[in-house]
């Protein structure tokens, strides 16, 4: 896997520099309490996505949310967790190191993702995210504009999404 930029035709492929990554499974009923500890109102709509200043959350399912921060954040957020822990039983997993994010860009780029994503794109609304496959990787969209897309996906399935990627921009640009 190389941490680069790829540009073809029209579609922008590139390794998006590493965030603080949580997987955070809580009840519902503790939504308050875990949104004042990350500093944003968790959004309570599978898929929904919200966003303040630098952080960003995701609801992945009915107890589950997908956060990001920047690396420098991730102890105080770890912290601020810790401290509400004994009233709002939790789950945080640093999942930081465990996933490399894709960033695709360009009028293409939707199309590109459907080479190896079995759902409808056009249903994930900007801001939102999706846990969905690429081709047998299991992996998170993130759609950050009507032609920006991220792909979270297992370090140990990026080269293997990298590569398919690659080869379908190169497809894309040889005209099939």
């Amino acid at each position: 896997m190389n941490a680069h930029v790829s540009k073809l035709g029209d579609v922008t492929l590139s390794v998006l520099p590493p965030v603080a990554r949580f997987n955070l499974r809580i009840a519902p009923d503790d939504l308050k309490a875990a949104s004042g500890a990350f500093g944003l109102e968790l959004p309570t709509g599978v898929g929904q996505g919200a966003h303040k200043g630098s952080r960003s959350a995701w609801c992945m399912g009915p107890d589950e949310w997908l956060l990001h921060a920047p690396e420098a954040q991730q102890d105080a957020i770890e912290t601020a967790f810790a401290g509400i822990r004994q009233t709002a039983a939790h789950s945080l997993v640093v999942i930081s190191d465990r996933e490399i994010t894709y960033g695709l860009s360009g009028p293409r780029a939707t199309e590109l993702l459907t080479t190896g994503c079995p759902i409808d794109l056009s249903r994930i609304a900007v801001g939102n995210a999706k846990r969905t496959v690429f081709d047998y990787a299991q992996v998170v969209l993130i759609r950050d504009g009507e032609t920006d897309w991220r792909l979270e996906v297992w370090r140990s399935f990026a080269p293997h999404v990298e590569a398919l990627l690659s080869t379908a921009q190169h497809e894309f640009e040889s005209g099939f």
